[in-house]
């Protein structure tokens, strides 16, 4: 036996997904012939903490949607629906009864936890951080971002109405919180803009591809489904170990493009990572009913937008 074939690897699917090559795949096969063109940078704006976190003021910043109940199901197992997007950026009171929904974005449906909404938003944990002294306090809101297609309109449009409402909540420090994939870049863009206007930020997120092709300062990786980047479901200790992380991270990072991968695991069996926008899994009737779908969510979310922010 060869010294090579006694070797052990781990499975070649056991890997960080390819989003822009998977997504890529996904809309070619359903018939759009014009790949979408990810943001990507060679150059990161980083801005150093200013002062220690136990003295900071933490946002936290979410591509979530507060629950709306005349916009259908949003609820654990909802397919995907447009009609619960949004393209105004929002604030909502911390302390205000939250019921925040990821139904309105591309995340893993079949793998993803739709129901604790601390998988998404990390409000426990980081309650627990200003508890634990680690942080002073939040901010008294939390912060929504749209999830636009459109590069240009998150930075000039989006990302200066956030960073006023940072501003005018003396946020020190933001963490970023994405879901899809048009999320983790819509995010990453946010968390590049905030830097260069002074304000240190996290981004933690499960696709790793795009947050790196885009360039931010601090990335917490979790290889798990899109739409859990903050925690494993119903696991309080994941909760606080990847929020801990995060503010490791944003005290310690050295440089941009820093990324410190979580250690947790989301499942012995790899094979979940070959779900996501996977044509190969799916019949032919599986592809046509999704090409429709697809189509129709097109339409809903042009209209919603149009309504919304205009052309």
């Amino acid at each position: 036996m060869s010294q090579t074939s006694e070797l052990v690897f781990a499975p070649e699917l056991d890997q960080p997904v390819r989003y822009i090559e998977r997504t890529r795949s996904y809309y070619l096969g359903l018939g759009y012939d014009n790949p979408y063109v990810w943001a990507h940078y060679i150059d990161v704006p980083f801005t150093p903490l200013k002062k220690p976190l136990n003295q900071s003021f933490l946002g936290l910043i979410t591509t979530a949607v507060p629950f709306d109940s005349a916009k259908g199901n949003q609820g654990p197992g909802a397919s995907y629906n447009a009609a619960a997007k949004f393209y105004q950026p929002y604030q909502m009171s911390i302390d205000a009864e939250i019921d925040l929904r990821i139904a309105h974005v591309g995340i893993d449906r079949k793998n993803a936890n739709m129901e604790d909404s601390n998988c998404w938003f990390p409000l426990a944990a980081a309650r627990q951080a200003v508890n634990a002294q680690r942080i002073q306090a939040l901010s008294p809101h939390f912060y929504g971002l749209p999830t636009n297609r459109s590069q240009r309109h998150t930075l000039d449009i989006d990302a200066p109405i956030i960073l006023e409402m940072l501003r005018a909540d003396k946020v020190d420090v933001a963490v970023l919180i994405p879901n899809c994939p048009i999320c983790h870049q819509s995010q990453s863009l946010l968390a590049r803009y905030l830097e260069a206007e002074g304000i240190p930020t996290l981004v933690m997120g499960t696709a790793k591809d795009i947050v790196e092709y885009c360039g931010v300062p601090r990335f917490l990786f979790s290889d798990f489904p899109l739409g859990n980047a903050a925690a494993r479901p119903n696991d309080p200790d994941s909760q606080s170990l990847n929020f801990e992380l995060a503010l490791r991270l944003l005290e310690s990072a050295p440089a941009p493009r820093t990324t410190l991968q979580s250690p947790l695991i989301w499942a012995a069996d790899a094979s979940w990572k070959s779900d996501y926008s996977n044509l190969e899994k799916l019949s032919k009737q599986e592809v046509e009913r999704l090409r429709d779908e697809a189509e129709q969510a097109r339409i809903t979310a042009r209209e919603l937008r149009m309504k919304s922010v205009g052309n």
